[in-house]
């Protein structure tokens, strides 16, 4: 305040660069280098990391924005769970069923109080409730110490890809379109994306190899392939048996890790195929978990596989979920106690077995998402369909489907559409790291009930035929 002779920081702006032609009042030269002037605000954007301006996160606030402008509006955006399988009076009772648990087990009164009020292991409290439900339910047999309880599945990217990527040089590969939480995750760590287009059947090992190799020529380590295999998000598409069993043998050629997530396949009717990580013999599959789809969203509770051996200088070896639990304990410190306990008690009911917990609500997400093709077919009959430039694809099971229109779809069209027609849904192009999809739309199906569906629906095709009339015309709007 002294240099500017203002009373208080608030009485100094941007005035105070601003003269009228006369010369500045004399003032005594400084004793210490003279200080940028900051803005207003005491921040400068261009000085924050670069991933806090990323496009993904101003069109993710754009879509909480306007769900939040028209909540009379159809949502097919959101990829939720349905509340309709919830009990508040439920969580009450997972939680004393785990901790009765924790007493059979021979746990004093104290030490039980102890692992719900203070912070616990950094791996976790629920290790080998989580391993024997993996093995039952998914055919995945690892020993519990090489898992690592996490604050949702986004935690367990993030701890995956910190410790896996050392360098510059280390490329981490993803399916495109793609979940944009691991995309997210990879800008905080500036770790360098490569996309591999994504088809109609899913990921062709045959791209993914030959991303491999042009990563290779560029003198870049492709370090790890991000997939989820099972009804993706966002595009629905799954993985056959052969597509995983080539992916597999790809990677153990190229020493290259795959990073599988897959939150679906336990709120899915019918057979599922195996997760990359049963087949995986040579520990190549990091396998990223959630329960936040399959049993209590709110309980925020993932999991990381990470059973691969670890060499240090001297030889001493460790299991990679040993330094991933290191990285947590400066990231989150642990997982909340309370949470993992509710999780646990329902696994302890459905004796670890998700898919029993689960057979209703898989039922369900069958059910709404054939009411959900049946009445795009009603509304955009074969008949006129090649004519509509209208498509959609057909997911096996899962929360999504992904429709392709004629016009662009953008934010604003979006916003047309909850103000003219009151639906909602997710542009495409969010999920394209790199730019794509402009003419995709995505559907979630899972959050609503056979009735909304037919409504919104409706609703879509009503803006589908009006923005398709609107893009003939040549309105530029």
């Amino acid at each position: 305040m002294v240099l500017t002779g203002t009373p208080s920081t608030g009485a100094a702006g941007p005035s105070l660069l601003e003269t009228d032609g006369a010369a500045p009042p004399a003032r005594p030269e400084p004793t210490a280098p003279a200080r940028a002037v900051a803005p207003s605000s005491g921040l400068r954007k261009e000085e924050l990391h670069r991933s806090v301006g990323d496009p993904v996160l101003d069109t993710m606030n754009f879509l909480n924005e306007i769900t939040g402008r028209f909540p009379e509006a159809v949502s097919f955006a959101p990829g939720r769970p349905y509340e309709g399988f919830f009990d508040t009076e439920d969580i009450f009772t997972h939680i004393r069923r785990y901790l009765d648990h924790q007493a059979e087990r021979g746990l004093s009164p104290e030490a039980v109080r102890t692992s719900m009020y203070q912070y616990g292991p950094t791996a976790g409290l629920i290790r080998e409730l989580i391993a024997d439900s993996l093995r039952k339910d998914e055919g995945i047999d690892v020993a519990p110490e090489s898992i690592v309880v996490t604050v949702g599945c986004q935690e367990a990217m993030l701890l995956a890809l910190r410790a896996l990527f050392a360098g510059p040089r280390d490329v981490l590969l993803v399916a495109s379109p793609c979940y944009v939480g691991i995309t997210g995750a990879a800008r905080l760590l500036d770790i360098p994306l490569t996309e591999v287009e994504e088809r109609d059947g899913g990921i062709s090992c045959a791209d993914l190899e030959a991303a491999v190799q042009a990563e290779l020529a560029r003198g870049r380590r492709p370090r790890a392939f991000y997939v989820v295999p099972d009804h993706s998000n966002p595009s629905g598409n799954t993985l056959s048996r052969q597509a995983r069993a080539e992916l597999l043998e790809l990677a153990a050629r190229h020493d290259l890790l795959i990073l599988e997530d897959s939150p679906y396949r336990l709120v899915s009717a019918g057979e599922q195929v195996p997760t990359l990580k049963s087949m995986d013999r040579e520990r190549r599959v990091v396998h990223l978990g959630s329960y936040s789809k399959t049993v209590f969203p709110g309980a925020r509770i993932g999991f990381v596989v990470a059973d691969q051996r670890v060499e240090d200088a001297s030889g001493a070896t460790s299991l990679l979920a040993d330094e991933l639990a290191k990285i947590k304990s400066m990231v989150t410190v642990n997982t909340p106690p309370l949470s993992q306990a509710a999780v646990a008690g329902m696994l302890l009911a459905s004796d670890g077995r998700i898919s029993r917990l689960n057979a209703a609500p898989a039922a369900h997400y069958g059910d709404v998402l054939r009411v959900t093709l049946e009445q795009l077919a009603r509304h955009f009959p074969t008949s006129r369909r090649a004519d509509s430039g209208v498509s959609w694809n057909e997911p096996s099971g899962g929360f999504f489907l992904t429709v392709r229109v004629p016009f662009t779809v953008d934010n604003a069209a979006l916003l047309r559409s909850a103000q003219e027609h009151g639906v909602l849904w997710t542009p495409m192009s969010y999920f394209y790291p790199d730019g794509g999809g402009e003419h995709t739309i995505r559907l979630s199906f899972s959050y609503l009930s056979p009735a909304d569906i037919e409504e919104g629906v409706a609703r879509l095709a009503r803006f589908i035929e009006a923005e398709t009339r609107r893009w003939r015309s040549g309105d530029p709007r």
